[in-house]
């Protein structure tokens, strides 16, 4: 099913979401990565406030490159999400709606997504030159000494994703896997 969503997202239209879709954002987004990700978390554990409201919002994995002329960004391909697990349950208690990455998630962040009904998006990794042209606008707005790294409020005009793991706990990547693992078996059977 082909969804169009409107970014912030909220808990409704989290949860109508499922495992599979295809979704189009619009919207305001955030990218953050590795190096923003452990800053955010050091002020979580230091009490301190986080540099935006994340509740209901959507982060972008994602570093990109420098912009073009004429340009809000450059190539903006998505970020191995993996790398973000350890920080990502503390991020989803406090209300995150969604992330967007490529690869799989750890056990913990996707017993947190089910538990704060959130959702996990993944971006095509490869065609970030595509995927910059749903970029409208791209603004540093916290840890700009970290560069690339820096996060962005990025606004989105139709930005391509797949709902990988849905507020169920549903995986894509594990029912993909079940799935072409049966038709192995089927064939080899036959």
């Amino acid at each position: 099913m082909t969804r169009v969503i409107h970014a912030p997202i909220n808990r409704e239209e989290i949860i109508s979401l499922k495992s599979g879709d295809s979704v189009f954002i619009t919207g305001t987004i955030y990218t953050a990565r590795d190096a923003a990700h452990k800053r955010m978390y050091e002020a979580l554990q230091a009490g301190k406030k986080l540099p935006i409201d994340i509740s209901n919002n959507i982060i972008y994995y994602m570093g990109p490159s420098p912009a073009r002329e004429g340009r809000p960004i450059g190539s903006a391909g998505p970020t191995t999400a993996s790398r973000m697990d350890k920080y990502t349950p503390a991020l989803l208690d406090l209300g995150l709606g969604g992330m967007i990455a490529k690869g799989k998630r750890s056990q913990t962040v996707i017993k947190s997504i089910e538990k704060n009904k959130s959702i996990y998006f993944a971006a095509i990794g490869g065609a970030g030159a595509l995927l910059s042209k749903a970029i409208k606008s791209s603004e540093v707005i916290a840890y700009d000494d970290l560069g690339t790294e820096a996060i962005r409020k990025l606004e989105v005009e139709n930005f391509p994703v797949i709902v990988v793991i849905d507020a169920e706990g549903n995986d894509l990547y594990e029912t993909t896997i079940c799935w072409n693992n049966f038709q192995e078996y089927t064939y080899s059977i036959d």
